[in-house]
């Protein structure tokens, strides 16, 4: 039976760990054929690895999303190898250092904007260039957060990006809809993630805190966001565009 994504070439960014790399997973499981980027060689090998003994086709590059240069050739590589590019997940990301606005230091606050929101600005433009270029048709999948939805105390960079992703995937879905391009955006809440661990780290009360405040009462896995993202680039989401998407265990209706 065909996956959802079946023949599909999907280009996934930040696919070296975490919800990238179950992301990938989960492309492989449904029919994708796929690019996988990450600026970190080791964790993109093994994210490639994984996929191919699922049996997809799958190729790794070296992207560091935050550079023009990386990601044009990212796409370029897309499309060398299969022709064409129909999804992408722009994943890639950072928390930052921790700190309330004043104490945010400008080289903090340029590296958290360069690569969640100017990085993810980069590679849609790259992408529906290349969507454009086959005539349309497409889907793009962005990650904001429940910090781009609601505000975060103690991250001021990093909720100012993930916000401005969810700006942008509004924007952007209205400019190409008429071109048969989707822009949306996935919101994850908190998330078993290495990033989640970084936050987490030191503080053994926090994972219970952060469950208590979710109707589902649990941290969420990486392979929920996975299947968000694979539904909104699937054909099965075809009337949805310019949503940022909670994945969030029900906190924003709380």
């Amino acid at each position: 039976m065909a996956g959802i994504l079946d023949g599909k070439v999907a280009l996934i960014t930040g696919a070296g760990s975490g919800i990238g790399q179950a992301t990938s997973r989960i492309f492989a499981r449904e029919g994708a054929k796929l690019v996988l980027a990450d600026v970190v060689e080791e964790g993109g090998n093994r994210t490639l690895k994984l996929v191919q003994d699922l049996g997809a086709q799958a190729i790794f590059v070296k992207c560091d999303g935050a550079q023009w240069s990386d990601v044009e050739a990212a796409v370029a590589k897309a499309v060398q190898t299969y022709g064409r590019l129909d999804c992408a997940y722009n994943n890639a990301g950072i928390e930052g250092k921790g700190g309330n606005t004043h104490e945010c230091t400008e080289d903090n606050w340029n590296r958290v904007i360069a690569i969640n929101l100017t990085g993810v600005w980069l590679c849609m433009k790259a992408e529906i260039a290349q969507m454009l270029k086959q005539g349309g048709g497409g889907a793009v999948v962005n990650t904001s957060s429940g910090a781009g939805l609601a505000g975060v105390r103690g991250m001021p960079a990093y909720v100012a990006s993930k916000h401005g992703v969810a700006g942008l995937t509004r924007a952007a879905a209205i400019e190409y809809g008429r071109n048969g391009i989707r822009i949306n955006a996935v919101c994850p809440g908190p998330i078993r993630t290495p990033m989640m661990g970084r936050l987490l780290h030191g503080r053994p009360d926090a994972e219970e805190r952060f469950a208590r405040s979710e109707p589902l009462k649990r941290l969420g896995e990486p392979e929920e966001i996975g299947e968000a993202v694979a539904w909104l680039c699937s054909d099965r989401a075809s009337y949805v565009t310019g949503l940022p998407m909670p994945v969030d265990g029900g906190f924003m209706a709380t």
